[in-house]
């Protein structure tokens, strides 16, 4: 039953991951939005976590870089919003 719940966190994880990059090749997302930067970095969470259970080095690797450029974007998203606010 854990390991089900796990599969779950894990593909709901792929999903958000992949659905963004879809998102994006078809106009409905651009790489500098919330949308975008929020669906990654929710997603790259969630198989973190998946990864806890079925843990897998190079998995956890590319999480963790994919967590790191998420929040690189949600910073430059911030930081270009409060300019515009200020300006």
């Amino acid at each position: 039953m854990i390991a089900l719940l796990f599969d779950i966190v894990g593909m709901t994880g792929t999903f958000l991951v992949v659905g963004a990059f879809f998102m994006l090749q078809l106009g409905k997302a651009v790489p500098t939005g919330l949308l975008y930067n929020m669906m990654n970095l929710t997603g790259a969470i969630l198989l973190l976590i998946s990864l806890c259970y079925n843990f897998n080095l190079a998995s956890f690797v590319i999480e963790i870089f994919w967590i790191a450029a998420s929040l690189i974007g949600l910073y430059k998203y911030l930081k270009a919003k409060r300019n515009t606010a200020t300006a």
